[in-house]
């Protein structure tokens, strides 16, 4: 809407206040800081809270904008300087946008996490956790952008006992991986026996 309105102004300049403009984007500036610096101090791991310091920040942005929008048309008179500000703000803005709504829309689709394969988890459970023989049926996915969870089968040596390792495995992928969410069958293939958490 605000680039649709820009371009009708740039075509069809309209009278623009820039005292009243100057006043009231430095009054927008001073509130969307203070929030901006509270918002800025938060995790930022977390999706909400980048969100809606994308939002402030897209504010902040357009606070700017208007002040130097406010001070061009002062001093020149030349007016399409603030749809033109507008239009370059509302930009930003929708590409913020778009990025939070692809990082919500993996989570919400169950997407594997971030920089995590099976092949990696596989790989390293092997090669540190002793009398694990294999790992089959994983399958990763996001609970949210800081939680992933695992489904494994993991398949040990007939000498290794079914709760130690277990335990062992999910005590490795909350140390190394940050899983929170673990749900582990241990299997003996040589009793066939399966034991489930």
């Amino acid at each position: 809407w605000i680039v649709a309105e820009g371009i009708a102004r740039l075509f069809a300049p309209q009278p623009v206040m820039g005292g009243l403009l100057l006043g009231v984007a430095l009054l927008g500036f001073c509130v969307n800081l203070i929030s901006f610096a509270v918002l800025h101090g938060g995790d930022h791991d977390d999706l909400n809270l980048r969100g809606a310091l994308w939002h402030v920040a897209g504010d902040l942005l357009g606070s700017l904008a208007a002040i130097l929008a406010a001070i061009v048309i002062l001093y020149t008179g030349w007016t399409p300087i603030d749809p033109i500000f507008s239009m370059l703000i509302a930009g930003l803005v929708c590409v913020a946008g778009i990025r939070i709504a692809r990082e919500a829309g993996h989570i919400l689709l169950q997407g594997a996490p971030s920089g995590l394969t099976p092949d990696q988890v596989k790989t390293d459970l092997i090669s540190n956790i002793p009398g694990l023989e294999d790992i089959r049926d994983m399958h990763l996915w996001s609970l949210t952008e800081k939680e992933p969870i695992i489904s494994l089968e993991a398949i040990i040596a007939p000498e290794t006992c079914p709760l130690e390792m277990k335990q062992a495995v999910k005590m490795h992928l909350e140390t190394v991986f940050g899983t929170l969410h673990t749900r582990v069958e241990v299997s003996q293939a040589k009793f066939e026996t399966t034991h489930k958490a």
